[in-house]
């Protein structure tokens, strides 16, 4: 299978870019990484970290889509770029996945344009597996749309659940509304109306509402919000890992009976650290596109970027968008 990597998307392109790309075509013989971006680049970082058994091309670009870009405009304006070129390659079925660290917006934008949707569904959404006390839920939508209509997150839900099934192995994923409390009457007008459409649809086993603060807990499998919502939700639980190793560190540091006792924890503080950390998971899907596009961190290292890829081939091996497309045919969304 080929797989495409946006080589110049991301705060640390290309480097770490094609380094993960490299590493996940070492691990996996099957898969074939196109690299694309600036060819002379490129090339720089595989002559220093390849073996010469990876299985790679590359399709040279000249421009770049930077984080400052207009979304709109630079899907347009911009088409000699590594991302509208990838983007280009799953519409052509020139790649079977495509993989960026770049512009969130533009990826969005340039998914919806240049690949379309899947017929049927409404509104595609941003999917991210996040860590909880007992394994990974996934998150959707996380920010493809900050407005949502009711029928939307009950197609973010059974997409979710075709996800959750297929990549995750999970069976009756349980199906959560993120939510101001756990009763059926607490909400806006939005999650009022989605709980009633979630909790008649018999093809979910939907468990009702789910608060913020009982979301690592991790009682349900698929967590459908807003775009708006998710967002915030994913941003606060990025910002609450990063800031709890820090609040640590320096007290350990406070006194010699606290390195002591830090030295002691330190193994069960790297399993934790471990849990919590995105790289693991990689990438964030794109439910509802015509095809396999995964969304990167934009901070991604190489291990985020072999997971990212490794994702994408489990996307394509387990036939999620034909799962996907099965249920819109059969009258579920």
């Amino acid at each position: 299978m080929r797989i495409a990597i946006d080589a110049m998307g991301g705060d640390n392109a290309p480097d770490e870019i094609v380094k993960g790309g490299l590493q996940a075509a070492r691990e996996n013989p099957h898969i074939r990484i196109v690299f694309v971006g600036d060819e002379n680049r490129i090339k720089k970082i595989i002559d220093e970290h390849g073996k010469g058994n990876e299985h790679y091309e590359i399709f040279h670009t000249t421009q770049v889509i930077t984080n400052s870009d207009s979304p709109v405009a630079s899907i347009k304006n911009k088409q000699d770029s590594s991302m509208v070129a990838g983007l280009k390659m799953i519409r052509k079925k020139e790649a079977d996945v495509f993989v960026s660290a770049g512009n969130t917006g533009a990826f969005m934008v340039g998914a919806l344009l240049l690949v379309g949707r899947i017929k049927g569904v409404d509104r595609p959404a941003l999917g991210s597996v996040i860590p909880t006390r007992k394994k990974g839920m996934l998150l959707l939508d996380m920010g493809a749309n900050m407005d949502s209509k009711p029928q939307h997150l009950h197609q973010f839900a059974i997409m979710g659940k075709v996800y959750s099934e297929s990549i995750l192995k999970v069976k009756q994923p349980r199906i959560g509304l993120l939510n101001v409390g756990q009763e059926e009457t607490k909400g806006n007008t939005l999650t009022k109306e989605v709980y009633k459409i979630l909790k008649d649809d018999p093809d979910l086993n939907f468990i009702g509402n789910v608060e913020a603060r009982d979301v690592l807990k991790g009682d349900c499998d698929v967590l459908v919000c807003d775009g708006f919502s998710g967002n915030i939700l994913l941003k606060s639980i990025e910002g609450f890992a990063i800031n709890f190793f820090e609040i640590i560190k320096t007290q350990i540091k406070k006194s010699m009976t606290n390195k002591i006792g830090g030295f002691l924890l330190k193994p069960a503080f790297m399993e934790i650290k471990k849990k919590l950390d995105y790289t693991e998971y990689g990438g964030a899907p794109f439910l509802g596109i015509n095809g396999i596009c995964i969304k990167c961190h934009g901070s991604s290292n190489a291990k985020a970027v072999k997971n990212a890829v490794f994702q994408g081939e489990k996307f394509y091996t387990n036939k999620v968008l034909e799962k996907i497309k099965n249920h819109i045919e059969k009258g579920a969304i």
